[in-house]
């Protein structure tokens, strides 16, 4: 079989090695870092221990199949898999709050009815619904088959089964998430808990196609789930996964460049002046993070520019989690539009989302009498600091009451923390794919110009997210396992 070299260690990069190497292939893989995983990195510090990547984990399903396709020991076998209830906490700019059931669309419907009242629930459960039809008509093209020359069928069609809104002599239909909020859920509230699933992976809802539907549906409808001792623990066990298909990891190994050979890949230029023959280039970075040549996509818009990042704040707490504490809450901002303006456009930033999350672990925390916090939230790339940080812990305490006086130390995750783990340009962080939107929302092939070269990861076809990295690494490995005539898994 093939020799395989492997640009980046990231989840999709890991997920594409492990395999192609049970498929019979030699695969190295080559990391310009001293670890694994990409964004999906661990912070410790006297006996605390964060996530400093994704906190939680969508569609566990994605994971499960590549452990079941590349050995013996299924996925639980080797970490422990927590469904996370509730699923999470809001807490509005009125002073709501609302607690929602894990993947129980009646719970959920009744919790929001009971919290918000005037038929919220009904109204949201009803937009799930809607939502599902989203999905089921774009789940196979977008997550389980490769992008193939004609996806601009994908670019124009909406997938989203809008409702009619009648004003004055028009009748229109949500083209975006601002305008489902707007025109079928009719509550502020309603409309922030929608736009914040946008939000969190850096997408504007006031241009973002309502086919992004389907992120709330996907969370709904396969549950949200921790990995106790943090999703860092994933990515230890898809290394380890890697390592025992005898794939091989070269750390502080910067690629430079794909070296090509009468039309076809040839191997990989180091930064070292070194070279590594290969028959096949699988290319886990983003694009900016080689200079020769740049990986060309033969099929798919080109890679999107100026996506935002994300701000972690990471807190060291005396005191121990209150029973009851919810995994996760979701803040929102008293000004939606200051928010978006300062993330969008060209204003000042200002208080925005902070997602709270509070794992029940005690593999983080030295003892019960402290707890380990992160706050997270979406700030333009190459941006963040002290200034922000303290933006966040005050729109925190809305959730936690006295938080500041619980500190013992903070420690702050900037963007440039980010760029400097996965080479990302100003830390910013892909989202998933999504149809319609004239295809601004979709990702360039995991095929390239060149015979032999291929992308995989957030970079790429099917885009950014842990569920997504995963989904990545299978459609890379079916297409150089079977050539061009993969189809997708079945």
């Amino acid at each position: 079989m093939g020799r395989i070299a492997v640009i980046g260690a990231g989840m999709g990069a890991m997920a594409a090695a492990a395999r192609l190497a049970v498929a019979g292939h030699r695969v190295t893989v080559y990391e310009r870092t001293e670890t694994f995983g990409g964004g999906v990195r661990r912070f410790e510090r006297d006996g605390f221990a964060f996530d400093t990547g994704p906190g939680l984990l969508p569609l566990p399903a994605v994971y499960r199949d590549l452990f079941v396709k590349t050995g013996k020991e299924p996925l639980e076998d080797l970490v422990e898999l927590v469904q996370v209830d509730p699923s999470a906490r809001h807490v509005f700019a009125d002073g709501t709050e609302v607690a929602l059931p894990n993947a129980s669309r009646a719970g959920v419907v009744t919790a929001l009815d009971e919290a918000l009242g005037g038929g919220a629930g009904q109204r949201w459960g009803d937009f799930l619904v809607r939502a599902r039809e989203a999905w089921d008509r774009t789940r196979r093209p977008l997550l389980e088959e490769p992008l193939w020359p004609n996806w601009q069928v994908l670019a124009e069609r909406e997938p989203y089964p809008s409702v009619p809104h009648r004003k004055l002599l028009r009748t229109r239909r949500a083209a975006t998430l601002a305008e489902i909020g707007a025109w079928e859920l009719r509550d502020e509230r309603l409309a922030a808990l929608l736009n914040s699933h946008a939000l969190a992976y850096g997408l504007d809802p006031r241009d973002t196609p309502a086919s992004a539907a389907v992120l709330p549906y996907l969370e709904h409808a396969f549950g949200t789930w921790y990995v106790r001792g943090g999703i860092r623990e994933l990515a230890r066990a898809v290394y380890e996964r890697c390592v025992k298909r005898r794939v091989e990891f070269v750390f502080g190994a910067e690629v430079t460049g794909v070296l090509e050979k009468a039309g076809r890949v040839a191997g990989v230029e180091l930064a070292d002046g070194g070279v590594a023959d290969a028959d096949f280039v699988v290319a886990g970075v983003p694009p900016e993070a080689l200079s020769r040549p740049a990986v060309r996509t033969d099929a798919g818009p080109a890679p999107r520019q100026g996506l935002p990042s994300r701000l972690t704040v990471l807190l060291a707490l005396r005191g121990g989690r209150p029973e009851g504490t919810a995994h996760r809450t979701v803040v929102h901002p008293a000004d939606r539009a200051a928010e978006l303006d300062g993330l969008f456009g060209s204003a000042p930033a200002a208080p925005g989302t902070v997602t709270v999350l509070r794992p029940d672990d005690p593999a983080l925390v030295p003892d019960a009498g402290h707890e380990a916090v992160a706050l997270v939230s979406t700030v333009p790339a190459g941006s963040g600091g002290p200034d922000g940080a303290e933006r966040m812990i005050t729109v925190a305490e809305r959730a936690i009451p006295g938080l500041r006086d619980r500190v013992v130390w903070q420690e702050v995750r900037t963007p440039a923390d980010i760029a400097a783990e996965t080479g990302a340009v100003g830390g910013a962080v892909p989202p998933p794919a999504l149809a319609a939107g004239a295809g601004g929302l979709l990702h360039p092939a995991n095929t390239t110009e060149l015979s032999g070269l291929f992308t995989v990861g957030g970079w790429s076809h099917p885009g950014g997210g842990l569920p997504h990295a995963g989904m990545s690494g299978a459609l890379v490995a079916g297409l150089i396992v079977e050539g061009p005539e993969f189809r997708g898994s079945r």
